[in-house]
């Protein structure tokens, strides 16, 4: 009678974690539907473009969640949509730095030192938004990343009073993209605790070093990689 007991305890315990996670992903998901965009050509023009690092390789292939990101970003900028790129991502050890890898891809694009600015304090997402705002002194800015990622950025720019919009770009189908939105509903609920529980801030923070307007002749550099 007992263990029966104790199983039906964690069978409620269960019903409850699942239906508060699932509650959570839909508040996360319609708080920020609004300023979530498809087509480049649709988005308003932001001057600072914040994209959101991953690795560029899984088991020595490409990740697509990275070449989308990054072709979007470079479209972005080709159609003067934003003029300056910050580039956040984990900078983990010397073999693995997501910024950098960001950085020399658009260098060999033909964008220009001036317009790329790195973030390699990006260790989470919550890091890479707020960091935007509390080092770099950007709070109108263009995110870019897959639309899951989107509404979880979206909804700690929110909490932070930082004006943010998204670039939604494509992401993996089948049973990769699954997974990882499984994990996604677990990562948002997990952002909900940091932000309204615990009110954890960036790991570091450090100096201002705020993005100045772009240097270059963008009109210039924007046909020549047309």
């Amino acid at each position: 009678m007992k263990l029966l007991t104790i199983c039906r305890f964690f069978a409620v315990l269960c019903i409850i974690l699942v239906s508060t996670s699932l509650l959570i992903d839909r508040w996360v998901s319609a708080s920020t539907s609004d300023r979530i965009f498809y087509d480049v050509s649709h988005i308003p023009s932001r001057s600072i473009g914040l994209v959101l690092g991953t690795s560029k390789y899984i088991a020595k292939t490409l990740n697509p969640y990275y070449s989308y990101r990054m072709e979007a970003a470079l479209e972005l900028y080709q159609q003067g949509k934003i003029n300056v790129f910050l580039l956040s991502g984990d900078n983990a050890h010397r073999s693995y730095n997501e910024p950098w890898t960001m950085k020399r891809d658009l260098l060999k694009s033909g964008i220009p030192d001036s317009d790329i600015v790195l973030d390699y304090a990006g260790f989470r997402t919550l890091d890479s938004v707020v960091r935007a705002k509390e080092v770099f002194e950007a709070d109108h800015f263009v995110i870019i990343t897959q639309k899951f990622h989107c509404e979880r950025a979206l909804f700690i720019a929110e909490s932070n009073n930082i004006d943010a919009i998204c670039l939604a770009v494509p992401e993996p189908r089948g049973f990769a993209g699954f997974k990882i939105r499984l994990r996604e509903v677990l990562a948002r609920g997990k952002a909900v605790i940091d932000l309204y529980v615990l009110d954890i801030q960036p790991r570091f923070l450090g100096p201002k070093e705020p993005i100045e307007p772009a240097t270059s002749d963008n009109k210039n550099v924007k046909e020549n990689i047309n």
